[in-house]
């Protein structure tokens, strides 16, 4: 257990298997909140929480998740008010076991903790926003958005690549027209890159028609990988949203010196900190910027040269044999990539290879991928999916409804 001068507390849980998972006590005045965990790791790897970038191992049991309160509550010798799903992982990648442990949480014969004092929040994985509304269990929904325009997202966000921002807002109105529920959203803002007016306009444009509240979270540090937005924009962030109506308010920070704040919870190896993956856009803003300037800069000089080198060997007799050759093959090569389904990544081999034979046992065509991973061997699971992306993102929401977490990924 940690424990912040703000009076946040923090558990590491040890599982029956060996791996464990973090659970947070926030306390506001005399109330408490628990936010609890869904996986060990995650496998989303949004660019700025520790937890995806740290690798996913397995789901929770619904037992292992509603327990992570029944722990709390008797490490503290009192009762916790209020429940939040906002740990380690993605709880609609893990939706069966989530919706029961809700059950199980707001039995009577058990827990009896009341419907509305629990809170599921989900990166936008449309098919379990979709099963929470059919379940009629009444708890509340949160989304963690973080941007309106589906590039932007992509960017901070890869799950935006299997459900666009554009599908998610039309799951939101449906989860409302099915429900009556006000929803959150859970917007974090990172100096420079999503906390400017346009963005403010884009998210109200984003958000018109749907009855929301508005969480600001001024963004926690992991690793440097993005700034803290200044206060001014914050405000003027905030001043944007409620002008054109909308609840809003910025959370304060809880916990952040003992890294148990939003973002910063972390899968352990061996009791220390798992190593952070470093994905394209894992870099803190002023560096993001030089690279996509220096991108930008590169193509308009890089078009030019083709230009000028093709006329030079046209003339030439001698190399007219070796492009005819060469341009052959190419077509084959270049009919574009085939948009495979990753469904897990794993330390160890045999997490990978017993993936495999529980996919192929749903039959679907597995195969394992070995990486390396700041050195060390690091074993990617995917399915062979389709060359057209739509086919593909058909295919993991499949997978995704099947119980495994999915992500689309390019394969030459």
């Amino acid at each position: 257990e940690q424990r912040s001068a703000d009076g946040t507390r923090k558990f590491l849980w040890r599982l029956r298997d060996g791996e464990s998972v973090e659970s947070v006590l926030m306390k506001q005045g005399d109330r408490l909140t628990a936010c609890i965990s869904t996986q060990v790791g995650c496998p989303l790897q949004c660019t700025f929480c520790a937890t995806g970038l740290s690798g996913f191992v397995r789901h929770l049991s619904a037992g292992e998740i509603a327990g992570q309160v029944a722990a709390i509550e008797k490490k503290i010798g009192r009762e916790i008010n209020n429940v939040v799903y906002m740990g380690m992982g993605e709880p609609f990648l893990n939706t069966e076991a989530v919706l029961k442990s809700v059950r199980m949480l707001n039995d009577p014969k058990l827990r009896n903790l009341g419907i509305r004092h629990i809170t599921v929040s989900t990166s936008g994985v449309i098919p379990g926003i979709r099963a929470l509304a059919e379940s009629g269990l009444g708890v509340r929904l949160a989304i963690s958005l973080h941007a309106a325009d589906g590039e932007l997202r992509s960017m901070i966000m890869p799950v935006n690549n299997n459900y666009p921002v554009e599908e998610l807002r039309e799951a939101l109105v449906d989860y409302q027209e099915t429900t009556g529920d006000r929803i959150t959203i859970e917007y974090a803002l990172f100096g420079g890159v999503n906390d400017s007016v346009e963005r403010a306009r884009e998210l109200v444009r984003f958000l018109r028609g749907i009855h929301v509240y508005v969480n600001l979270i001024p963004c926690n540090s992991v690793e440097g990988r993005y700034a803290k937005p200044e206060a001014e924009d914050v405000l003027r962030f905030k001043s944007v949203l409620q002008t054109a109506g909308f609840e809003c308010e910025i959370r304060a920070e809880q916990g952040a010196d003992i890294d148990a704040a939003c973002g910063q919870l972390r899968r352990k190896e061996n009791g220390i900190d798992a190593p952070l993956e470093h994905g394209t856009f894992s870099a803190p803003r002023n560096i993001m910027a030089e690279e996509r300037a220096a991108a930008r800069a590169a193509k308009p000089a890089e078009k030019p040269k083709p230009a000028v080198t093709k006329p030079v060997q046209k003339p030439a007799e001698k190399p007219k044999p070796k492009p005819a050759v060469t341009q052959q093959p190419k077509p084959s090569q270049s009919s574009g990539p085939r948009w495979d389904v990753q469904i897990g990544g794993f330390r160890a081999r045999s997490g990978a290879e017993l993936t495999v034979k529980q996919a192929r046992e749903k039959g679907y065509s597995a195969y394992v991928v070995d990486e390396k991973l700041d050195g060390q061997p690091f074993y990617k699971v995917r399915v062979r999916g389709h060359a057209d992306k739509n086919e593909a993102r058909a295919l993991s929401q499949k997978l995704a409804a099947a119980g495994f977490p999915v992500y689309v990924v390019s394969v030459k």
